[in-house]
């Protein structure tokens, strides 16, 4: 990876701009708390802002503005927002564009030569099978300072860490009916205290630090919408708050939660085998949180300041690429379909019987 020069701290690069349809009402989600802490994340690296293309806001710029008013070469455009990501590198090309890939399966393919930065490493291997030939790079999401400054509650001082009020933690959404409708009844029959989230909620970091069990079963929900958990960031938290993890492994969980090492699977076997561990955790939790070092390896590598360089290094890169592509004419690599990989294939085979 080249180096590029820094000028007051910052890369020499072009201006960087997100992508997002909007910031309030429906498009407030998860995808959008990170596309904004990302943008706020690398403004030290270069000049960035956040523009919109669906919703007019005061606030922030909007994307049909821009298109008449910038050069094509101006800024390099970031997009990631699942099923507008065709529509937008429609409308943006010839110029520099990356692809902020969260949640794979859409079924789009990609322009030769557009970058994709990958949050997951499950969402990386997806790409780099469908599009090998693009510049690919992996840059996780980054867990925000407010949730490595833990000071869990007693964790740290002498004795036994207090019992907190929340024996097990539950958010709604992503949760699937097994944990919702058959786990949680039996776990309060069994006298623990369950609270279920929904709707929203001022302090997550308080929520969590409050829990001593954190049960998280996205298989279902992401199953059925055809796509994939692009990252995965609740267990996280809930393990940067001291919290013990029982989660699914689908899609990006498996990246972070090694089963009985980082967290645990849940909704394996049957309902007895989950009843018996998640009431021993709540009454041993010491016995099932992950090793401390292992722990403490894994936020160190979600944290903000690993996650800029992550960028700084991803973003050089970019820049050299579509300054090779725009700039001096050099024609981004292509893939060839698969029908004709699977023919030449076959062809291959052929000739080898039929000179054998």
């Amino acid at each position: 990876m080249g180096r590029q020069h820094r000028a007051g701290g910052r890369l020499s690069l072009r201006p960087v701009r997100f992508l997002i349809p909007g910031t309030t009402g429906r498009f407030r989600c998860g995808g959008l708390l990170v596309e904004l802490q990302t943008a706020r994340l690398i403004q030290g690296l270069a000049p960035t802002e956040v523009v919109t293309y669906r919703q007019r806001q005061s606030d922030h710029p909007f994307l049909d503005d821009l298109l008449q008013e910038s050069a094509p070469g101006e800024a390099l455009w970031i997009v990631s927002w699942g099923f507008d990501v065709p529509m937008l590198l429609r409308r943006l090309r010839g110029r520099p564009v990356a692809y902020h890939a969260h949640s794979s399966g859409y079924g789009f393919g990609l322009p030769p030569g557009v970058p994709v930065l990958a949050v997951s490493r499950n969402t990386l291997g997806y790409w780099g099978d469908r599009a090998p030939r693009n510049p690919l790079f992996l840059v996780p999401n980054a867990l925000q300072p407010k949730w490595l400054e833990r000071g869990n509650r007693g964790q740290g001082a002498a004795g036994p860490r207090p019992r907190r009020p929340i024996d097990v933690l539950v958010q709604q959404r992503k949760n699937s009916r097994y944990v919702l409708e058959r786990l949680v009844p039996e776990l309060r029959r069994a006298g623990l205290r369950v609270e279920v989230q929904s709707g929203w909620v001022d302090d997550l970091v308080d929520l969590f630090n409050d829990a001593t069990v954190v049960l998280y079963d996205s298989a279902d929900y992401w199953r059925g919408r055809g796509v994939s958990e692009g990252f995965g960031l609740p267990p996280l938290e809930a393990l940067a708050c001291g919290c013990v993890v029982f989660s699914s492994l689908n899609h990006a969980l498996a990246d972070t939660l090694d089963p009985g090492l980082l967290g645990h699977q849940i909704g394996c076997g049957t309902i007895e085998s989950d009843l018996q561990r998640i009431r021993a955790a709540v009454a041993d939790p010491g016995h099932w949180q992950p090793e401390p070092q292992r722990l403490q390896q894994l936020l160190h590598e979600g944290s903000e300041p690993v996650l800029r360089e992550r960028w700084a290094g991803a973003l050089a890169v970019i820049d050299q690429h579509w300054r090779q592509v725009l700039g001096e004419g050099a024609l981004p690599l292509a893939v060839a379909p698969r029908w004709r990989l699977r023919w030449d294939q076959l062809r291959a085979r052929v000739q080898a019987k039929v000179r054998s």
